[in-house]
């Protein structure tokens, strides 16, 4: 791929795009402006700092359905008219949140803040599927972006009394006699250690620690029923004593395996994949080991040597949601393809309930729902998304953008400068040869040329 003349410019548009969803020509040349380490800087800053932007994204109701609807009736045939009416309800809502989300992260003006949200929420996975409750999911949605760059044993404690995780993974029916082991298991597995970095034994020991955590039936908020924990001593990684769940998060964030694990995620979600053994996590590691401190390590990778050299510059495949996301945003327009600022999404007039926005559709064709990741281990990455089957659908999707967006910005240059154009809008440095003679021969059909250049290499390797 060609480089860009000003080499600066093109390590701060990868950062932007790996930091966020993509930037504007204008946000970039801000950008270059201010020099790479205070740009850095800036979007550290965007972690705690107001996002009005994002704030302004109208947020649907999502009073639970069993407040609107009350509480079910006693006749069977009643009850499952009940019910129907209940599903149907959390339906709209999930629809509407997933509007919400994206529409957010298009507009958001601090995107390093939602795409951690976005990392974190693939990392501790949860699902619509199993919780049903529209209400909890944007409760934990919002619980990742607001600690999503604190400390990630703060981030992990509160995600473990947290309502959609705690239902997800079945901790509120854990108790003294007949531990339910999914959260402790997961805990350790996916979230904080890794495979090969515990035992059996400290999976059953953990799960007595996290006994009586429950739910509020009045508030839904976590509580300690303590007649249902198990206050017996317990052992977990070499640690005795009279352990709660509060201990074992705290023993395992602050593990040296928990250090590696973590780093080894946030760098291989942010530059290329790497496994835990790479010889770039170890400094990384031993950094971020001392306070836990999520933005620190942020600081650490996006200064990294390595975060800006060619392995990482061709490093990742965008995961469907960075791609359509970062399209929006490219082309100024919402998740229903209309320009942002401009009427509000449409929705079905006869029931009232939201309607799926286009990116949501396409989003579950590709099979990365927001809200929605298909397992408690999230969603793969890379090579998974190069595929015949998404390939086909993004060039679908991506022909269909064309009818749909302003395009006299680029109608308005000459044909044979439109290859040029596009690739500074989308913010990337350049066309390969072959990638360049393909736009080329469609440089005088402008749909054509889009659906051609977003689905090209160049731009799907992040």
């Amino acid at each position: 791929m060609a480089e860009a003349t000003d080499p600066t410019r093109a390590n701060i548009a990868h950062l932007l795009r790996r930091a966020g969803f993509g930037a504007s020509p204008d946000e970039i040349d801000q950008a270059v402006r201010a020099g790479y380490r205070a740009s850095v800087e800036n979007l550290l800053a965007g972690l705690t700092a107001p996002d009005p932007d994002g704030d302004a994204v109208h947020l649907p109701d999502l009073t639970a359905a069993r407040v609107t609807l009350g509480p079910p009736p006693a006749d069977p045939t009643a009850r499952q008219a009940y019910q129907r009416k209940r599903r149907a309800l959390e339906n709209q809502q999930f629809v509407g949140l997933q509007r919400w989300w994206l529409d957010r992260m298009i507009a958001t003006s601090t995107p390093l803040r939602e795409k951690l949200t976005l990392i974190w929420h693939g990392h501790f996975a949860t699902a619509f599927q199993k919780v049903r409750t529209a209400g909890l999911m944007y409760r934990q949605n919002q619980l990742l972006r607001t600690l999503g760059g604190a400390s990630f044993e703060s981030l992990t404690q509160a995600l473990a009394k947290d309502a959609a995780m705690m239902l997800w993974l079945d901790t509120e029916t854990n108790v003294a006699g007949h531990p339910n082991e999914n959260f402790a298991r997961e805990l350790m597995e996916l979230f904080t250690l890794g495979i090969g970095n515990y035992s059996e034994t400290d999976v059953q020991e953990a799960a007595r620690a996290f006994t009586g955590w429950t739910l509020s039936p009045t508030t839904g908020e976590f509580v300690l029923n303590a007649r249902r924990h198990d206050s017996g001593s317990k052992t977990v990684l070499g640690l005795t004593g009279n352990l709660d769940g509060t201990d074992v998060v705290r023993l395992i964030t602050h593990h040296p395996a928990s250090s590696r694990f973590v780093v080894a995620k946030l760098w291989s979600h942010l530059a290329y994949p790497v496994p835990t053994t790479d010889p770039i996590v170890g400094p990384l590691a031993a950094g971020y080991a001392q306070d836990l401190d999520v933005t620190s390590l942020l600081r650490a990778i996006f200064l990294h040597p390595g975060f800006t050299s060619p392995t990482a510059r061709q490093g990742l495949v965008k995961q469907p949601i960075e791609w359509v996301v970062g399209l929006a945003r490219a082309f100024g327009v919402d998740a229903d393809l209309k320009p942002t600022g401009g009427a509000a999404p449409a929705t079905a007039a006869a029931t009232g309930a939201p309607a799926r926005s286009v990116l949501s559709n396409v989003l579950t064709q590709l099979a990365q729902e927001p809200f929605n990741p298909p397992s408690v281990g999230g969603w793969p990455q890379n090579t998974y998304w190069l595929n015949t089957a998404t390939s086909l659908i993004r060039l679908q999707f991506a022909a269909s953008l064309g009818p749909r967006l302003d395009l006299s910005w680029l109608t308005a240059v000459p044909a044979n400068q439109r290859p040029a154009a596009l690739s500074h809008r989308l913010s990337i440095d350049g066309w390969g040869q072959t990638t360049l003679a393909a736009l080329n021969h469609v440089s005088s059909q402008p749909a054509a040329l889009v659906a051609l250049a977003v689905c090209a290499p160049e731009y799907i390797l992040n």
